[in-house]
């Protein structure tokens, strides 16, 4: 047996001794603790690439018997077709669903297989798949009914996930006189092996019950816990489909009562409460019509496939609804539709083991962190306008999005849970983390708009690392994506005094780790600079630049740096922080410092009486979890040293990133994540750090605008030369000048002031100081 007894009795008297209502409210609590306010749903194409089948269910109208068909199979020009015209509708889906091994009962499968040389129906499955996966941008999803092991392993290159229905463990459907009677492959210890090898297999894999069709509520506590104990076992089953059972004419069932919406619903919160929180619970939107918001209420936070072109071929009757129209029902409803991939997010978000090689770039350059595909075609660094956020009809709210909000006004420190939720935001949510970080802005550090004027001087990109995100970096003196360079010290001074006649009261300097450096090297490139302009603030030097000077010579990161300071070193650039969690830095930049040593190197600069800026790069294989730790690493060390001066949220360029081009990353932060990044920045750093910068070169003048209203109060440097994101494939531009600023800050209805490397006002402003 797959399930306890035990565990049956105790769940069933539980949920039996609760009133509906009671049961309904439990388990949205709880779909609320997991999921959020979204629900989520696939654009797909439904492709029926055989409606023969050896099974008899008696209540199926999906299987035929060959005289009815054209042909045994659509052809593969049918199912191509099929494809490209879900994938001109925005389908990011193709199910493939198809009656079980129909060449076991039916000569015209068998040979019209052999005619076309292929020996079974997976096998021509496996072409149908991989032909859809080449030609198309589409993701298999294949419902092919039992599965072994080898049919597991001969399809997941072409498939992003799998599916059966268990159904139900009941044996007695397959009596005599019962729905299942005459399908073998409806038995329910075959169903739970394939859901068993599956996770096996490591496919992403939907399963659920059909009620309705004769079970008792206790075979459906049975089924539920069978499930549970499998999805412990392997963590393989992405969603749970509770659909209810409607009698269709022509079938030995026509006659059968539908299923209750009370026992759907019922059925729906004892899933929700044996499943737990986190797992996805969908029911199909057509089978129960205008009543979608009484399932949410029941714990649904699914929908599943739903197809703009073609019919739904296992319930004809029922067409799909028009997504408006769902998208109208769920807002209804207080949530947020959200279209998903064929692969649920959370395995999307560890697709590394959950998904072939052969899916992974396609399937992380479609989403944003949450697994979920980009809701807008916006990307950092491309030049694209801000999008548009239209206000949200949607009157839920996350409760623990809420309180969290609460706590960080009341001026506690949120926990890294709460932070991470924060950057799940949608609708109102999203509006009120942005409201109350710009309300926090404003009590900070008032309405003014704050820049610098600087110069950016990178003197070399020949560097010894190999960070995959980097593009500016050569490995050597050959021409790797542009010519390699090393600029002496003359060039240094003459960039130095250029940038004084313009106005710059500051130098940032930064580059790559040249295999001839080392410490001397950075105390020579500080003497050029203060040689050159005496007064001019010498801004240089990430963490890795320290570590390694330091570790040429042989020096701690205090005696090196109190070494550079005497020189004429001012301040240090927070760059090289990526994110502050190891398991992300050995993905990204393996060889590089890790998170110990860029604290140690920062620390160890305040000690010195160096102040530095913090930063984080985000969007690529980091999750909210990792961007949580890092603000709360950084505020710790904050709180420590007080000498951070500001927080800089660098959203990854990904468009010539070696790692991107490789396929091992996102595209970049989607729109909502970059906004939401700057607005729970404020509020996590909130008492900690004042200052929170937005890039304009990362995300244009518009971009940076809306950040502005978002929680951040600076926009950095003009810099006047700009290299790492141009690099990268930036494209806005090297230098934001005083008036650009000027004019982006009155757009907003906010002043703008010059300010020094450490907030202070420049020494030439003194005497006109506001």
């Amino acid at each position: 047996m797959w399930w306890n007894p035990e565990d049956t009795d105790d769940w069933l008297e539980r949920l039996e001794s609760r009133s509906l209502a009671r049961l309904l409210a439990e388990a949205e609590a709880l779909s609320l603790v997991g999921q959020g306010t979204v629900v989520s749903y696939s654009r797909k194409v439904f492709i029926p690439l055989t409606k023969l089948c050896r099974d008899v269910c008696h209540y199926c109208t999906f299987a035929r018997q060959p005289a009815e068909l054209p042909s045994p199979y659509l052809e593969l020009d049918e199912v191509l077709a099929l494809a490209r015209e879900g994938e001109r509708a925005g389908c990011r889906e193709a199910l493939f669903t198809l009656g079980d091994r129909p060449e076991a009962r039916y000569s015209a499968a068998r040979n019209w297989l052999e005619q076309r040389g292929y020996a079974s129906t997976m096998e021509y499955l496996a072409a149908a798949a991989a032909l859809v996966l080449k030609e198309t941008s589409l993701l298999p999803h294949l419902n092919p009914g039992l599965m072994s092991a080898a049919d597991y392993a001969a399809l997941r290159p072409h498939a992003a996930s799998m599916g059966l229905m268990l159904e139900s463990v009941s044996e007695r459907l397959c009596d005599k006189g019962m729905p299942h009677y005459g399908s073998p492959d409806k038995a329910p210890e075959a169903r739970l092996e394939t859901v068993r090898l599956a996770g096996e297999a490591r496919v992403p894999f939907t399963t659920g019950l059909l009620i309705g069709i004769g079970e008792t509520r206790r075979e459906r506590v049975e089924g539920l816990l069978a499930i549970r104990d499998l999805h412990g076992r392997y963590g393989h089953i992405q969603e749970v489909i509770i659909q209810n059972f409607r009698a269709k004419a022509d079938t030995l069932m026509r006659h059968a009562g539908d299923l209750s919406l009370d026992e759907h619903l019922w059925t729906i919160a004892a899933a929700r409460l044996i499943l737990g929180p986190d797992m996805t619970l969908q029911a199909p939107p057509n089978l129960q019509p205008g009543e979608l918001a009484r399932l949410v209420r029941a714990g649904i936070n699914d929908w599943g496939g739903v197809s703009p072109v073609t019919p739904d071929h296992v319930n004809p009757e029922a067409p799909w609804p028009h997504l408006v129209k769902l998208e109208t029902e769920t807002e209804a409803a207080g949530r947020h539709l959200r279209q998903r991939l064929a692969i649920g997010p959370a395995f999307v978000r560890d697709v590394a083991r959950w998904a072939d090689p052969v899916l992974h770039t396609r399937i992380r350059r479609a989403v944003d962190t949450r697994g979920l595909p980009r809701e807008v075609d916006w990307h950092p660094g491309t030049g694209a306008p801000a999008p548009d956020m239209l206000p949200s009809v949607v009157t839920g709210r996350d409760p623990q999005i809420a309180v969290a909000l609460g706590l960080a006004e009341q001026g506690e420190e949120l926990s890294r849970g709460q932070i991470a939720r924060l950057f799940t935001a949608e609708g109102r949510d999203f509006d009120a983390v942005c409201r109350l970080a710009d309300e926090m802005r404003a009590d900070r550090v008032g309405e003014t708009v704050t820049h610098v004027i600087n110069r950016n001087i990178n003197y070399t990109n020949i560097c010894l690392y190999r960070c995959g995100f980097c593009a500016f970096s050569k490995g050597s003196t050959k021409s790797e994506r542009g010519p390699a360079y090393n600029i002496d010290h003359a060039e240094i001074a003459r960039r130095v005094v250029e940038a004084r006649a313009r106005g710059a009261t500051e130098v940032c300097l930064q580059g790559g780790i040249h295999p001839t450096y080392d410490g001397t090297t950075y105390r020579g490139i500080v003497a050029a600079v203060k040689a050159a302009v005496p007064e001019m603030h010498v801004h240089a030097f990430s963490p890795l630049e320290v570590h390694h000077g330091a570790t040429t010579l042989g020096l701690s990161y205090e005696d090196y740096l109190a070494d550079l300071k005497r020189a004429g070193l001012a301040t240090l650039p927070g760059t090289a922080a990526e994110i502050l969690s190891d398991d992300v830095r050995q993905l990204i930049c393996p060889d590089k410092i890790m998170t110990n040593d860029w604290l140690a190197v920062m620390r160890a600069a305040h000690r010195v009486g160096l102040k530095s800026t913090a930063t984080i790069m985000f969007g690529h294989v980091d999750t909210y979890e990792h961007w949580a730790t890092h603000l709360l690493r950084i505020r710790a060390l904050q709180q420590e040293t007080g000498g951070f001066t500001e927080f800089v949220p660098l959203p990854f360029v990904h468009m010539e990133a070696p790692n991107w081009r490789r396929g091992e990353t996102r595209s970049g932060p989607s729109w909502r994540e970059a906004v939401l990044m700057h607005a729970v920045a404020r509020i996590a750093l909130d008492g900690a750090i004042a200052n929170i910068q937005a890039s304009w070169v990362k995300l244009g003048p518009d971009g940076a605008a809306v950040m502005l209203q978002a929680g951040a109060n600076d926009l950095g440097g003009v810099l006047m030369d700009e290299s790492i994101t141009r690099a990268a494939g930036g494209a806005n531009g090297q230098v934001f000048d005083v008036r650009q600023m000027r004019a982006l800050a009155r757009s907003i209805g906010r002043p703008l002031r010059e300010r020094s490397t450490v907030y202070a006002t420049p020494a030439h402003l003194l005497d006109y100081a506001d």
